[in-house]
């Protein structure tokens, strides 16, 4: 494996829904942050999510995942402070129980 001198940014947010959110409402957002990453802002490198898959409960609650990759710092904080983040994060929130989110320089 080829091995890159250039450290992409990752942003990882992982989502709690709160118990009483509707399954049309988890998919409208999940449709919403896809168009936000791949349509509405240009700083998203890459974009992946899923939700979690496995039987234990070492999740905490944590059912969906979000990766969105960065090429500097500069980009991630346009998007953060771009309005359509903020708009999306706003509408969120409304049906959040929880959420984390972890960036870093991926290594290889």
């Amino acid at each position: 494996m080829a091995s890159t001198n250039q450290e992409m940014l990752r942003h990882v947010v992982l989502i709690k829904f709160k118990e009483d959110t509707k399954p049309e409402d988890i998919s409208r957002l999940e449709q919403e942050f896809r168009t936000l990453a791949t349509v509405k802002i240009n700083q998203v490198k890459q974009f992946e999510w899923g939700t979690h898959t496995g039987k234990d409960n070492r999740n905490q609650g944590y059912t969906h995942f979000f990766c969105l990759t960065f090429a500097n710092q500069e980009d991630l904080d346009t998007y953060s402070n771009h309005d359509n983040h903020k708009e999306f994060v706003k509408h969120l929130k409304l049906h959040l129980d929880g959420s984390l989110v972890i960036d870093y320089f991926a290594k290889n």
